[in-house]
């Protein structure tokens, strides 16, 4: 076997393995939420098992695998600290709800399983990154570690405003529009999308990492059109009323400045 067909094995059977023992534990805690906290550490596991068994530049190599280390800690400290010691999310409340006593069973499949084949097709630019030994670090190097750098601040940024403001009892409600905020709906998912292209930009100065592109590219489609800004955006609405024109006037993704309000053009 390749040294390519190494990482990729390895790295799915680690997912694999993973996941099994994460639904075991969700079963034990009636709690299927866990498999979100655990996501961004996911990560960080396949980063550094691609490391040992990779034959790749080492200094790439562990570029790339201490980026996704911050990248991945950081996302699941976050949802620890938010989600811990309030029960299960919604979304899995529903599922478990709509299948009754199935969801044990139902859950290792349409929750595990379906995470842990993302989870593997996404960090493709961790694993590959991780094979060959040539070139060393160049532009494209320094290129997607600016790109990474400005998408965790972005990600970092804007979950902390968002934290402190619904901290605040006023804001019950109302809708954030300062700070990041003011520039895109979405800054924490746009964050996130720039992290992975980093990584993928990063990867992409080998050979074998080109193929990494396809894992930004997954995760870009996750976070546009399925559990990113179109999921939250079908819901929001509803709770938050003055939402509708906050979406009039603020990009939904990239960042840029706000268009003019109705209350302005009439001043």
């Amino acid at each position: 076997m390749s040294n390519v067909g190494e990482v990729l094995v390895s790295a799915g059977l680690f997912v694999g393995l993973m996941m099994f023992c994460l639904w075991l534990l969700s079963l034990g805690l009636r709690n299927a939420s866990i498999v979100d906290i655990a996501w961004g550490l996911g990560f960080v596991l396949v980063a550094w098992v691609s490391v040992l068994v990779g034959n790749g530049n080492s200094k790439r190599g562990i570029l790339i695998a201490v980026l996704a280390t911050i990248w991945g800690a950081r996302l699941s400290g976050h949802l620890a600290l938010r989600n811990i010691g309030h029960g299960e999310d919604f979304r899995y409340r529903a599922m478990r709800k709509h299948h009754g006593q199935r969801f044990w069973f139902v859950s290792l499949f349409q929750v595990f399983v379906v995470q842990g084949v993302l989870m593997w097709v996404v960090s493709l630019p961790l694993q590959l990154s991780q094979v060959d030994a040539t070139p060393s670090l160049g532009l494209l190097s320094i290129i997607g570690s600016v790109i990474w750098f400005i998408g965790i601040l972005f990600e970092s940024i804007s979950d902390l405003q968002l934290a402190r403001f619904k901290a605040l009892p006023q804001s019950s409600g109302k809708v954030l529009q300062t700070g990041l905020w003011r520039f895109t709906r979405h800054p924490n998912y746009f964050g996130d999308c720039m992290v992975w292209w980093g990584l993928a930009i990063i990867a992409f100065e080998s050979t074998s990492g080109r193929f990494g592109l396809f894992g930004a590219a997954v995760m870009t489609i996750l976070l546009l059109r399925i559990s990113g800004v179109a999921f939250l955006e079908k819901t929001i609405i509803r709770r938050r009323p003055e939402y509708v024109e906050y979406q009039r006037v603020t990009s939904a993704f990239i960042p840029r400045l706000p268009r003019r309000s109705k209350s302005d053009s009439h001043l």
